[in-house]
């Protein structure tokens, strides 16, 4: 086995560069992957961009697909030259935040500490996906196995996109017959709309100006699709209600204007269900938020992780429920991955997530 990798490095802000590393060691509770498939997630993007700061030298990426190359000595139930994928978020399992639910916020090596997302190492606190290898801590408590009838195209979005997109219904608690409004729809809102029409959502109203992405959220279940270019989103959405407003509305984009705009569509007791990364302080303007008065809740959500939400998920693609393959626009080869990281970083040629093979 050689000794070195490719890997996408960050560098400064404004460069991530294909270079190379060494092959990580595997500790006992490790396994390293030999991965297939990865991709660039938006958030990456924001750490291009120096808007989310990691450290330089960093090895970028959190949603990988691959083989076990090599496992732990104290890693059990698992085989080397298996089919697996990752979360991108990987809680230790044996933290306060994983054993009090919230494995997302599993912070530091070992799960020891707290910090906001402290689940999400890959490419944030450790060496990411955007490589030839990737050392996955915690074997046993984040790595799912990846059915022989599933390619991985139809599973590459399980690690961040679907994870993400879906729980933004979830945390919002959908239920049978609910009205819901998913603004923006990237590829985590188009699994937030398919996540929505999963959990029984009767009216699925998605904000959208791309004609090619309005075609996708349409498959994925939104009843109407709003152009934000041609009318005021929040009017037509109450119009479409009957002047009621939403019961769930999903912000998936991470900007101050969606994030308003998913308060004012919300009826009397609804639920703002926040997906998006924000990178500015966000105002939440008196009016919008019924002087507080408004019996409304804003839940936030960090991408769920470990093998059993993979293999919920996985499942749920294996079922037939939802497709996510026309999510995936582009491919490239890891040594293009510059040319991938600019075309996906400027949103060229209708791209929605891209396919990075070593």
């Amino acid at each position: 086995m050689a000794q070195s990798m490719k890997a996408a490095i960050f560098v400064e802000p404004g460069r991530i560069i294909l270079g190379e590393k060494p092959i990580p060691d595997v500790g006992p509770l490790d396994a390293l992957i030999r991965i297939t498939t990865t991709t660039i997630c938006g958030t990456d993007i924001h750490i291009l961009k120096g808007e989310y700061k990691v450290a330089p030298g960093l090895t970028i990426g959190h949603e990988p697909v691959g083989i076990i190359e090599k496992l732990g000595s104290a890693v059990q139930g698992y085989s080397e030259g298996q089919r697996v994928i990752a979360g991108a978020i990987t809680p230790s399992g044996h933290s306060n935040a994983s054993l009090s639910g919230c494995g997302a916020q599993c912070g530091g090596p070992g799960g020891h500490g707290w910090k906001a997302a402290g689940g999400w190492r890959f490419g944030n606190t450790i060496d990411g996906a955007q490589a030839e290898y990737l050392l996955v801590p915690d074997a046993m408590a984040n790595l799912a196995p990846v059915p022989d009838g599933l390619t991985d195209e139809q599973v590459l979005m399980c690690p961040d996109i679907m994870s993400t997109g879906f729980s933004g219904a979830e945390s919002g608690k959908v239920k049978i017959g609910d009205m819901v409004a998913v603004f923006a729809q990237g590829p985590i809102g188009l699994c937030a709309t398919a996540g929505a029409r999963l959990m029984g959502a009767s009216l699925i109203i998605a904000v959208e100006s791309i004609p090619a992405r309005a075609e996708i959220a349409r498959a994925m279940g939104a009843d109407h699709v709003v152009d934000f270019t041609k009318v005021d989103p929040v009017s037509e959405i109450l119009k479409l209600t009957g002047g009621r407003g939403v019961d769930v509305s999903i912000e998936a984009l991470g900007t101050q204007t969606t994030f308003e705009a998913g308060l004012r569509v919300l009826r009397p007791g609804g639920t703002l269900s926040s997906l998006g990364v924000y990178s500015e302080d966000l105002r939440i303007p008196v009016d919008a938020f019924a002087a507080g008065l408004g019996d409304n809740k804003i839940i936030t959500t960090l991408c769920p992780g470990g093998k059993e939400r993979m293999r919920r998920l996985i499942d749920t693609i294996g079922s037939g429920r939802v497709n996510t393959e026309p999510l995936v626009t582009h491919h490239f080869s890891l040594d293009d991955i510059e040319t991938a990281y600019d075309l996906f970083a400027h949103q060229r040629d209708g791209v929605l997530k891209v396919a990075i093979k070593p």
